[in-house]
């Protein structure tokens, strides 16, 4: 099933620039199983025309509180009545300041006012200049808006159309259709904090030369993102990967095995959960050389010794915490063959309550993956599917099995 199958969406757009993103962000909702009811003011057609937003939608496009169109001719009331949110991208700086104020000179601020707030959510994605976000007036309309209970979502930072650069930007259209899908997903992890390691590990033998593995990261990101969408604070410790953060994520980057475990360990105290999605290397290099080995010409190879890496999985479910139930563990285990053993010898060894195993040359840079999960009762399959629905169930697996951890109610 999609991620927002069923779902109706009054997109709104006022004017700005930003209205580009809208026609990318309409698809992608329209991808994503939503039906997308588009209403524009006039200024928002100065920027973006209506047949294109009505080809992106599939419905007609509302711009006019006199639209004969309705029955009734009350498309204010009409389109709000089936909804379930209104998603106003992008919301000007006009535009947050007449809702603040509760004005309806137009459809799309009327309509906004006149919604059943108790069930039609109201989400509002700010796009414009620097000094207008940062303006005071501005400032309290946001804390005014989100006083009334709507949601102000994040503002982007980085080029503006007028050639400046800062805070204002609106999110792009995959954050912003990310943002409508967590929105919309079940909150049981809410309350408590998740700590995730994902990516593989770089041990390095010189400065251009590394030990390291084909993990993608993709598992680790997809479970942070979902344990994010469940309503859990995240914290994602990174190896060298390269993929951009989940929305709402708080991200470490690492290198090596030990840099990982000084971030766990700086970060653990918070957990209550702690996923080790990580491949971290199982040995480094004993010394890394200061400059580059280079080939002489004589057939010898350099002699390379090596040390154990950190068991970090290890260290957390032998901490006190751990063993006391108040932080919950769960490992990974990525094989070549004989899964079921080898993850029911891993699980016992790293004395975790729940060991998840997969194949990892089927899943290594992969987009979806099969799991399965071990626990003392015996073994459960996850069928193959998109990683991201399996983090998914992977993290109401979690809920399931954990009552007692703190911040559940």
């Amino acid at each position: 099933m999609k991620n927002l199958s069923g779902k109706q969406i009054v997109l709104g757009l006022s004017g700005g620039v930003a209205c580009y993103k809208a026609a990318e962000l309409c698809r992608a909702l329209v991808k994503e199983g939503a039906t997308v009811q588009v209403v524009m003011t006039d200024a928002a057609e100065h920027f973006i025309t209506a047949v294109t937003m009505q080809a992106l939608s599939g419905q007609p496009v509302y711009g006019s509180q006199w639209d004969t169109r309705q029955p009734n001719n009350m498309p204010h009331i009409n389109l709000t009545r089936e909804a379930d949110a209104i998603l106003v991208a992008p919301a000007s700086a006009d535009f947050l300041a007449k809702v603040a104020q509760g004005r309806a000179d137009e459809l799309l601020s009327l309509l906004c006012l006149a919604r059943p707030a108790q069930r039609v959510p109201l989400l509002l994605a700010p796009a414009m200049n620097r000094e207008m976000w940062a303006h005071p007036a501005t400032q309290r309309n946001v804390a005014q808006l989100r006083a009334d209970g709507a949601v102000v979502l994040d503002v982007g930072r980085g080029d503006q159309a007028c050639g400046e650069t800062g805070d204002g930007r609106m999110l792009e259209a995959h954050e912003l259709c990310d943002e409508l899908i967590s929105f919309f997903a079940p909150k049981p992890l809410s309350g408590r904090r998740v700590l995730v390691t994902a990516g593989p590990t770089y041990e390095a033998i010189d400065p251009v030369r590394g030990i390291t593995n084909r993990s993608s990261g993709k598992m680790g990101f997809a479970i942070a993102r979902a344990a994010r969408e469940a309503g859990a604070a995240v914290t994602l410790v990174a190896g060298p990967v390269h993929l951009p953060t989940p929305r709402g994520v708080h991200r470490v980057d690492v290198v090596s095995a030990r840099d990982m475990q000084a971030a766990v360990a700086a970060a653990i105290a918070q957990a209550d959960v702690f996923i080790a999605t990580a491949a971290v290397a199982d040995w480094r290099p004993a010394q890394s050389a200061e400059q580059k080995i280079k080939k002489d010409g004589s057939g010898q190879t350099p002699q390379l010794h090596f040390a154990e890496n950190p068991d970090i999985l290890a260290e957390v479910a032998q901490s006190e915490r751990a063993r006391s139930g108040a932080l919950y563990c769960v490992g990974f285990a990525a094989e070549s063959h004989d899964l079921l053993a080898h993850a029911r010898a891993k699980r016992e060894r790293k004395g975790v309550p729940l060991l998840v195993g997969n194949i990892g040359p089927a899943t290594f840079g992969q987009d979806d993956n099969a799991l399965l999960l071990v626990d003392a009762q015996g073994a459960t399959e996850l069928p193959r599917a998109s990683k991201h629905e399996l983090a998914r169930q992977l993290i109401a697996e979690i809920d399931r099995r954990t009552p007692g951890v703190a911040g559940k109610s």
